[in-house]
């Protein structure tokens, strides 16, 4: 028995959007059969366990192979009077060997639920978010509400943020109040079942932890052993960490350009020991290209899929892959830079001095390009720096920047750049040449 999967959590009507089943049919197995035999709350509804889903579907898989209920129920009785979990044996497992978990609902009263957790948010009011919560798991498995409601629900808030309609105290409220929520489920979940351990964290100067995890949670709710470590872990002295908890991998998360390139540190860190690094995140769907300069196993485009990603590597020996080389130019490059760094923001200082741009938006601006050019440069490949410059342009449009500044600010990072670099960086001064007269690097 998987860990919690025997705690009747779930109603009627979770069930049947579960598992397809109607309420007649579910009944009539019950009754006839005693499969599923679900417990019953105070009022005397029933109430049923992640476990008992997984019997409906596995019963179900055996009707589409063929059998009648009375004999898949018959099947089921004799592997149980054999002392073995029908559940757990290999030859009923899905087809790539691979525990998939609850399939995400939707409809409208998770939309519904989503809003009204959102509109909670907005207004600071704790209670009625944790109510709207509430709500939400006792209807649906804790999957679906963290995926449907918490995830959907904060990226919502985010693009709010990112069109100036929510304040950062707004958006941040939101995530403690998701976070604190996904810590509570993690709490809540049983010593693991299954071998293997994972390190879960974030790379260096990464500091969102929602996705990490989520995931944490996602793979500890199947039986998994998962370390979570937390945001912005050191590389430095990672390895003291991986020789106490001996992982079979290493799971990061990574959001930002710029934590993709420090996740290198990690896996470099990592190499002496042998030990595989897993990733994913949502750089890696602005830049799909990215994925195949990080020596690492990539884990997917969705969080949901990457649970069954870790699972296949699992059940598969790792090996370190080799880091691709860098391209020619790109090492001299980024020494140039990292030398000139310093004067070429102050000359842009100066450039734009008189462009009514506000010294606020030009440190960020400053701050932003100057970490993902370094990025850019390690990762071999300076034409990643195009998202995160459209991402720029218009975070400052919609804070008040006219648009028009971003290509003239992008002008003087040149004009400086070109100053301080050059033959060294010509592959950067080029690519921002052109990016200037595109007006952002569009």
């Amino acid at each position: 028995m998987d860990g919690d999967d025997s705690i009747p959590t779930f109603n009627l009507k979770a069930v049947i959007r579960e598992t397809g089943l109607k309420p007649d049919t579910l009944r009539a197995w019950e009754r006839r059969y005693g499969l599923p035999e679900p417990n019953r709350s105070s009022g005397g509804h029933r109430l049923y366990s992640q476990r008992d889903i997984r019997v409906l579907k596995w019963l179900i898989a055996r009707q589409n192979e063929g059998m009648s209920i009375s004999r898949a129920v018959e099947l089921w009785r004799r592997h149980e009077a054999d002392g073995k979990d029908p559940l757990q044996m290999p030859e009923y497992a899905t087809p790539d060997g691979v525990h998939t978990p609850l399939a995400f609902a939707g409809g409208e009263s998770l939309a519904e639920l989503r809003e009204a957790w959102i509109g909670a948010c907005l207004s600071f009011d704790e209670p009625k978010a944790e109510h709207v919560l509430a709500q939400a798991f006792a209807v649906y498995p804790p999957e679906v509400v963290c995926f449907e409601v918490l995830q959907r629900g904060l990226s919502t808030i985010g693009d709010g943020w990112y069109q100036d309609e929510i304040t950062v105290q707004q958006e941040h409220f939101a995530s403690g109040l998701a976070i604190r929520r996904l810590e509570t489920l993690i709490a809540a979940t049983p010593a693991p079942t299954r071998p293997g351990r994972i390190l879960i964290g974030s790379p260096p100067d990464e500091g969102h932890i929602f996705s990490p995890l989520l995931l944490t949670l996602l793979l500890r709710r199947l039986g998994y052993d998962v370390v979570y470590l937390g945001a912005n872990v050191p590389a430095q002295r990672l390895e003291h960490t991986v020789t106490t908890a001996r992982p079979n991998f290493v799971v990061m998360p990574v959001q930002q350009l710029h934590t993709a390139a420090s996740l290198l540190d990690v896996i470099e860190a990592l190499r002496p020991m042998s030990v595989p690094v897993a990733f994913g995140g949502l750089v890696f769907n602005r830049i799909p290209e990215l994925a195949e300069r990080i020596p690492g196993y990539f884990l997917g485009q969705r969080i949901d899929r990457a649970v069954q990603s870790i699972e296949q590597l699992l059940q598969s020996p790792l090996r370190v892959p080799a880091a691709p080389p860098l391209p020619p130019g790109y090492h001299e490059a980024l020494t140039g830079y990292l030398k000139a760094q310093i004067k070429i923001e102050a000359r842009t200082w100066d450039l734009m001095l008189q462009s009514g741009i506000s010294p606020d938006n030009l440190a960020v601006a400053n701050l932003n390009i100057g970490r993902n050019i370094i990025a850019a440069l390690r990762l071999g490949n300076v034409n990643f720096l195009g998202p995160d410059i459209y991402w720029m342009r218009e975070l400052l449009t919609n804070f008040g920047v006219p648009a028009h500044l971003t290509g003239v600010y992008l002008r003087a990072y040149h004009d400086a750049a070109a100053a301080y670099l050059g033959h060294q960086g010509d592959l950067l001064v080029r690519w921002l040449d052109e990016a200037a007269s595109m007006g952002a690097g569009t």
